[in-house]
């Protein structure tokens, strides 16, 4: 089995990209990502691509073939629905196809572009994610999904909306330097406190916003990357990905992930590494409280301690495990479909040393990415090691 190095990362800019199409901006991304890779449009001989919820905001579904076509590839092209996990499926199996020797080189990322829509039909089109029968015919949106967990995960372990108000602070600070993320602005604990109530106990600053952008990974085996004399010293050891009952009624439990532990669990054991291993982490932060869940599902807490995490100053960049150094979804931005191309995109560039936040993490060398769908009935997660 071969390892896998990320020769090149692409992204646009998170935020509203108005009068833009979806194929412009995963063109965008895709062409920085080569160009970062020193790799030409002929060699890559497959896309991954992920995408959500094209189908309602662009009315166009078989996307992958015309995003190959807008980023000049002449390969096969797959389209990789996960909700919100789109993109870190795409990695995924693009990660597995290099490894088994199927292919030397791909392009793995997504897109999606959601600021077209009012605030009402994004609602909508998101909440698709959700158990239709059971849970959107009911009325239930994630807002009000993540607020019931958080409600549970208070009741059972503790913390309180101050907790999370320094999540959502720590985050806007870290995307403070990030060229693309969508909220370059202070927010701080007070302010965050202060907002309007979206879903008791979330307000309007524990959530992340609405967001067009797209996100590409040029992934190669390693020995396409001594052939080519490619410069790519980060590589993707481990890879896992677990799932959960969609309904949040039908699990077991509500103040915790089970389908992003199995997805670490699986991940650690394929990089062959602990959580302790772990030196810095982008992980899916869409509401607040979601950060918590996932540093837990990692490992890295253990059940009931991560919420004070921020508020202790261990997850902040000067602080013991940085976490989100891009900004998060929070304050980065969270175009679905792109989400999980970006956080291995902003790892890479942490590890590599060329983030404007890299300097935080000068010697890290294992970080951990956590993309998850929906209420994490979907999870995946990625190791990423500086190779050499």
């Amino acid at each position: 089995m071969t390892g896998v190095r990320v020769a090149g990362v692409g992204l646009t800019e998170f935020g509203e990209h108005a009068g833009r199409t979806g194929r412009d901006l995963f063109a965008e991304a895709a062409n920085v990502a080569l160009r970062d890779a020193g790799v030409d449009r002929e060699r890559v001989e497959q896309l991954n691509y992920g995408n959500f919820m094209g189908a309602l905001a662009e009315r166009q579904s078989h996307q992958a073939p015309l995003m190959a076509e807008a980023a000049g590839l002449h390969c096969p092209a797959t389209r990789y629905e996960e909700a919100c996990a789109s993109a870190g499926v795409a990695v995924r199996e693009a990660v597995r196809a290099v490894r088994a020797g199927e292919v030397d080189v791909a392009v793995a990322g997504g897109m999606e572009r959601m600021t077209n829509l009012s605030t009402e039909r994004v609602t909508e089109s998101l909440a698709v994610a959700a158990d239709e029968l059971f849970e959107v015919r009911a009325g239930v949106t994630f807002p009000g999904a993540y607020a019931l967990m958080a409600r549970r995960y208070f009741d059972r372990f503790g913390g309180d909306q101050t907790d999370l108000a320094h999540v959502a602070s720590k985050n806007h600070t870290h995307a403070l330097d990030n060229e693309y993320a969508q909220y370059q602005r202070e927010v701080s604990v007070e302010e965050t406190l202060d907002a309007p109530t979206v879903a008791s106990p979330l307000g309007l600053f524990d959530a992340c916003p609405v967001t067009d952008g797209a996100s590409a990974l040029v992934l190669v085996s390693e020995a396409a990357a001594q052939r080519h004399d490619l410069t790519a010293p980060v590589a993707i050891t481990g890879t896992g990905q677990g799932s959960d009952r969609a309904a949040l009624q039908d699990r077991e439990t509500i103040a915790e992930t089970p389908a992003a532990r199995r997805a670490a669990t699986a991940a650690y054991d394929d990089a062959g590494i602990t959580a302790d291993d772990v030196a810095v982490a982008e992980v899916h932060d869409c509401f607040t409280i979601a950060e918590v869940f996932a540093l837990e599902s990692l490992g890295l807490y253990e059940p009931g301690e991560a919420v004070g995490a921020a508020r202790r100053g261990e997850t902040t960049r000067d602080g013991e495990l940085p976490v989100n150094l891009s900004g998060g979804l929070k304050a980065k931005g969270h175009p679905v479909g792109a989400t999980g191309g970006s956080q291995i995109a902003e790892l890479t560039r942490l590890l590599r040393g060329d983030h404007p936040n890299s300097e935080w993490v000068s010697d890290a060398e294992v970080g951990v990415t956590h993309n998850a769908g929906g209420t994490v009935a979907s999870a995946v997660v990625h190791v990423l090691e500086v190779a050499g």
